[in-house]
């Protein structure tokens, strides 16, 4: 099931990230290509301000599409175009806790998931401390890639 997120919406949600950082889109989209990957899924998330605007070639990859809403548009409004625009409108899911998106949502007979709901599925990110150790193997597992691999 294909997910259509608000983005500015769910960043608000989560609690480690800021509205005011410059890199919270990035920083989300990166955690959705996690979350996208682990769970086999399709995501477009959705921005307001964007320069040009449209598709992001930059931020999309692995499973992640990413919009922004240009000058003159928002991001809800996307969302509801996107929303009434949907092929098949109970196989979509939409991640938003906007009254307006929401409504759009269940007009189109689209399937809800609140941002703050999401936000807990996301989780926090891996520990930087922990994720530069690499993966951690037991003595025995250390053993076994000497005995294939040779002791030097």
């Amino acid at each position: 099931m294909p997910l259509l997120i608000d983005g500015h919406n769910l960043i608000g949600q989560m609690p480690d990230l800021r509205l005011d950082d410059p890199d919270d889109e990035a920083k989300l989209v990166a955690r959705l290509r996690t979350y996208c990957a682990r769970e086999r899924k399709r995501a477009t998330v959705v921005f307001d301000h964007g320069l040009p605007g449209g598709w992001s070639e930059t931020l999309s990859g692995a499973g992640v599409n990413v919009v922004f809403a240009s000058a003159g548009r928002n991001a809800d409004g996307i969302l509801h175009e996107r929303i009434r625009e949907a092929r098949d409108p109970r196989a979509l899911m939409v991640i938003s806790s906007d009254r307006a998106v929401i409504a759009a949502a269940k007009a189109g007979k689209v399937r809800l998931m609140r941002a703050e709901v999401f936000a807990a599925r996301l989780g926090a990110p891996a520990d930087a401390a922990e994720s530069e150790q690499g993966p951690q193997l037991s003595p025995e597992e250390v053993e076994e890639w000497l005995r294939v691999f040779g002791k030097k």
